[in-house]
């Protein structure tokens, strides 16, 4: 029987604790066997002889989102995986091991993962109220975050892998009434020096890709980490049909036309993935075809004019839900995001993993490190 994937599934997730200080910009396991090793634009290799391979392009400044990662790993890796005392730790091993994976292939000397401050922020409900109002556990009042329906085994398993990042020096990112898609669109964008790869499940984060003014793109997890798939600009204009020049841009165009049930965000009636990426493609721009929706001398079909100019409040509204943030104000939870090549505080690290029983996993990460350059 094949052995489960630790990164499957994209469900709600709770929201982490407050962090601290300001942001400085500057496998042997069976049950989570290495994938292969992905051919990265940010990695380019030749073998041929007359057309070298250019010099290898900077490390990677890797971003994590970890809600994905963790949900994915509570509901890919067995719930019979338990700490001494008992308690359920399949989401904090399959967390740290897929970690280390990603770490291994990508090789990166900056990393953070990336947290929901606020997994349902105001302002996106002020425009949509319906906007993930299905997930909502337990509305809070005085503008305090809702509580958000978590499975009960998981929210202990997020304290334990806060608590061993915390004791390994691995930078958490976060900022106040925001989600994870805006800490990592935000680091994203800001990134002036190395290249940027963005590990999530999430297809909104495909709208970060970028080839300027440094490479972004986007580790997509869909199908578990075995299968994951890079993304670039290119990638994401072949696969959904959109204009290469902006298809970070243009996917949440698509996404803001096509609605994600998922997060209570219905969409424009009538208009699928396939008729908005069309769309996109003819009219270059979400703004164009509400332009060309609106000429009467359009060539663009009644009935579709119809539908675009009766959903053209939505649309407005839904613009900023859609896009993620480019400017939340992130903080990290370390004084840099350089990557640690050995635990920052080690016993306390070596005794979380103990009474984790997480011990395999943190020398998982820690061979991993290994292989890094100082």
């Amino acid at each position: 029987m094949p052995a489960p994937d630790p990164m499957r599934g994209d469900p709600p997730h709770p929201a982490p604790p407050r962090l601290r200080s300001p942001l400085d910009p500057t496998s042997g396991d069976p049950l989570h066997p290495a994938p292969p090793r992905l051919r990265s634009p940010l990695d380019p290799t030749s073998g041929d002889p007359l057309h070298p391979a250019p010099p290898r392009l900077r490390s990677p400044l890797v971003l994590l989102d970890g809600a994905s990662m963790w949900f994915r790993s509570f509901f890919g890796v067995p719930s019979s995986i338990t700490a001494p005392d008992g308690r359920p730790v399949n989401a904090v091993r399959g967390f740290i091991d897929s970690m280390a994976v990603v770490i291994t292939q990508q090789r990166p000397n900056r990393l953070a993962v990336c947290l929901d401050l606020d997994w349902r922020p105001q302002f996106r409900v002020d425009l949509i109220p319906s906007y993930k109002a299905h997930r909502v556990a337990e509305p809070e009042p005085n503008g305090q975050p809702d509580v958000e329906e978590v499975p009960d085994e998981l929210t202990p398993q997020v304290d334990m892998i806060m608590e061993l990042l915390d004791a390994f020096g691995i930078a958490m990112a976060g900022a106040p009434g925001f989600e994870a898609d805006d800490v990592l669109g935000t680091l994203a964008t800001r990134e002036r020096r190395d290249p940027v790869i963005v590990v999530s499940g999430d297809r909104d984060l495909l709208q970060v890709v970028a080839d300027d003014p440094v490479p972004v793109r986007v580790l997509y997890l869909g199908r578990g980490l075995a299968k994951a798939t890079l993304f670039g600009p290119a990638e994401v204009a072949e696969r959904y049909g959109l204009p290469a020049h902006r298809a970070g841009a243009a996917y949440a165009e698509l996404a803001l036309l096509r609605g994600d049930p998922s997060d209570g965000l219905p969409g424009v009636p009538g208009v699928g993935e396939k008729t908005a990426a069309t769309l996109l493609a003819r009219h270059g721009s979400l703004d164009q075809i509400m332009a060309a929706a609106d000429d009467r001398k359009t060539t663009m079909a009644k009935g579709l004019r119809t539908k675009l100019l009766a959903a053209s409040a939505y649309i407005k509204a839904a613009d900023r839900v859609v896009r993620v943030a480019t400017d939340a104000p992130v903080t990290l939870s370390t004084p840099t995001d350089r990557f640690p090549l050995v635990a920052a505080d080690p016993e306390r690290t070596a005794e979380l993993a103990t009474r984790f029983g997480v011990e395999s996993s943190i020398a998982r990460l820690q061979k991993a490190l290994d292989t890094l350059p100082g």
